[in-house]
């Protein structure tokens, strides 16, 4: 995801390389504004947005180091002369790699990374592992809570690890926005913390593993004790109905991108609502 480690390595190596960021992206442009690869005489890393559009930033990367300059920066139509069709218009800056640059970059991923939404994955059997592997990659900070060590030891590196009795009391802490997947080894427990979770109004996503008697046995348990309508906000199951296939790989792929969709719809909502001067800018995207 990140062309941190690239930018890391050519610098302890001491090859030069240069740093390619996009700095203004108006109308429809393959990626937004702080997206950033790394080009050196060898390679590059990360991407600015592919095509046409990369290659000429990969050419003027390479212009750069061969005649020694420190600095460029290129004005880019998306359009007919470089054979794209997007339409929008894309500013980069190129500026080679040195330590006061990896230092800045450094910097602004730690801030990012703090402000990333978290996913909070009750149970780390077979599909939890998967599910934890399936968002490893994303721009989200998810966190495995579960009250056996050993299934916490099995998880891929990445996720942050809970060991908790009492698994549900990490809901009431959680930060607005956020996800809560909820999939143990005990069904009990999985009404306990959905239900915790469903409390939460502010919460993105909501979802359980389980099938439809699975829902439908909640939604009686919900409505008996008097909070039938929390149901509604239930996903169950996750991953939608569109592919019935029960393995933990493909159910996790199916739900990791189900959870980022609600997380990054809730943020947009969170952000277009009540302004009135982002207003247009929400109704019309690539305006």
């Amino acid at each position: 995801m990140s062309a941190l480690p690239a930018l890391r390595a050519a610098l302890v190596e001491g090859r030069p390389a240069i740093f390619v960021r996009v700095e203004t992206a108006r109308g429809s442009t393959p990626r937004e504004v702080g997206a950033f690869m790394l080009v050196t005489v060898q390679d590059a890393s990360g991407t600015v947005g592919g095509g046409a559009l990369e290659m000429e930033a990969i050419i003027e990367a390479r212009r750069l180091l061969a005649a020694g300059e420190a600095r460029s920066d290129l004005a880019i139509p998306l359009g007919p002369a470089i054979g794209q069709c997007c339409g929008g218009h894309v500013g980069l800056g190129l500026r080679r790699l040195d330590a006061a640059l990896l230092a800045e970059m450094e910097a602004l991923e730690a801030r990012e990374r703090d402000a990333w939404p978290s996913v909070f994955l009750f149970g780390a059997g077979h599909t939890g592992q998967a599910l934890a592997q399936a968002l490893a990659p994303l721009p989200l900070r998810t966190i495995v809570v579960d009250t056996r060590a050993d299934r916490l030891a099995a998880l891929p590196v990445g996720p942050e690890r809970r060991l908790r009795a009492l698994p549900e009391a990490e809901i009431a802490g959680a930060p607005a926005g956020s996800a809560f997947v909820v999939m143990t080894h005990d069904h009990a427990l999985d009404f306990l913390i959905t239900t915790e979770a469903l409390r939460r109004a502010d919460a993105a996503y909501v979802g359980m593993i389980g099938s439809a008697t699975k829902r439908e046995t909640f939604r009686r348990r919900l409505t008996e004790a008097g909070k039938g309508a929390l149901a509604a906000r239930l996903t169950l199951p996750i991953g939608g109905h569109q592919v019935r296939d029960k393995r933990p790989a493909v159910i996790a792929a199916l739900a990791a991108a189900e959870i980022l969709t609600a997380i990054l719809s809730t943020a947009e909502e969170n952000r277009c609502s009540g302004f009135a001067l982002v207003q247009n800018e929400c109704n019309n995207p690539d305006g």
